[in-house]
Order: C-alpha cells, then structure tokens, then sequence
C-alpha cells in the first residue's frame, strides 16, 4: 500500500469535516495545521444551537447562505474559543476559500491555505493572499485504490480527532457513518 502525502492526509480530514456540514448548497470542511498536528477543524453550518439549512432551508441574501458560519471560519473561531494561536499555521480547505474567509485567514497568520477545488476564486482574494505573503496550494485529489484503505484512512482520521480531544458527540456521529460507508457493524461505542 502506497502512503498518502500528509497534504492527502489532511486534506482527508477536511473532507471528513464536510460529511459534517449542515449546509443544502455546499459542504465544506476545513483543517488548521501547525507541525503537522492538527490544531483545529471545522464545517459550514449554523451557529450552536441554532436552525440549520437541512431543516428550515437555505436563507439566502444576495445569493450568499447567511445561516451558515463558514468552515474557516469555525475552525478559526475554534482555536479562539480554546486559546490555540494560528499564527504560522497552514489550513486544508475543501473549496477555495471566500473573500470574507480569505480575510479572516490572512488576520488570523495562516501561511499556507491548502485547497482542493477552485470555488468562485475571488480577484480580491488572490491578491490579499499575495500582499500578505499566504501561499494557496491546490491539492489533486488522489482516489484511494480500495475499501480496506479508505477504511484505514477513515479509521485515521478518527482515531486523530479523539487524540485531539474532539467532541465525543461528533466523533460518535463520523464512526456512525463510517460504519455504515463500510458496512461494518461497530464493535464498541467508539469504534468503527
């Protein structure tokens, strides 16, 4: 078996974060990283507590989802909310990042935006990206060959989130859909 690149790694991640998203229009995920550690991740959905576009719809102004905090921006918001700086970090982003999010990412120091899928690649974007010296990669998807390895990356990725002390709730959600992407009946609560 091959072994992926640790941007294929990461990236992975973010796009485990997407299945996450409660966005009817487009499911994002992103990963911030320093060292390569994985300091913080999120999705695009509503605030906590709040109504989410899979239940009551899209609320749509200037055809921009308002309901939804974008996936950059919760990860960024995380490392916020527990005290982790992001300054010299790099973020994996499924979809280029918005303009909103580009300016967010640029205040909050991240070097590096990683991304897989050019998404509305905004001018404005590109060059505050440039004039803050923010280097944006786009990373190939590479399709994993076979089950067994996308089951082992799956496994991975979870296994990162719980050294990383993600919330169990979330956790138990992902080893739920991945035991039934699989096919797998899990063992225990917390496995897949």
């Amino acid at each position: 078996m091959e072994r992926i690149s640790w941007n294929e790694y990461f990236m992975a991640q973010s796009e485990l974060l997407a299945l996450r998203s409660t966005c009817t229009r487009l499911a994002v995920g992103a990963t911030i990283v320093r060292d390569k550690r994985i300091i913080a991740g999120g999705y695009n959905g509503s605030i906590a507590g709040g109504v989410h576009c899979i239940d009551e719809g899209c609320y749509v102004i200037d055809n921009h989802c308002v309901r939804t905090i974008h996936a950059e921006m919760n990860a960024i918001l995380q490392c916020a909310k527990f005290g982790v700086p992001t300054a010299g970090a790099d973020i994996y982003v499924t979809h280029f990042p918005c303009l909103q999010c580009c300016k967010a990412i640029v205040q909050a120091g991240i070097k590096t935006v990683y991304y897989e899928l050019d998404y509305k690649n905004h001018p404005y974007a590109l060059e505050l990206f440039e004039q803050a010296n923010i280097e944006t990669v786009q990373v190939e998807r590479k399709e994993l060959e076979n089950k067994e390895e996308k089951k082992a990356l799956v496994e991975a990725l979870v296994k990162q989130l719980k050294e990383n002390n993600a919330d169990s709730v979330e956790i138990e959600a992902l080893e739920k859909r991945a035991a039934e992407l699989f096919s797998i009946i899990p063992t225990t609560k917390t496995s897949i």
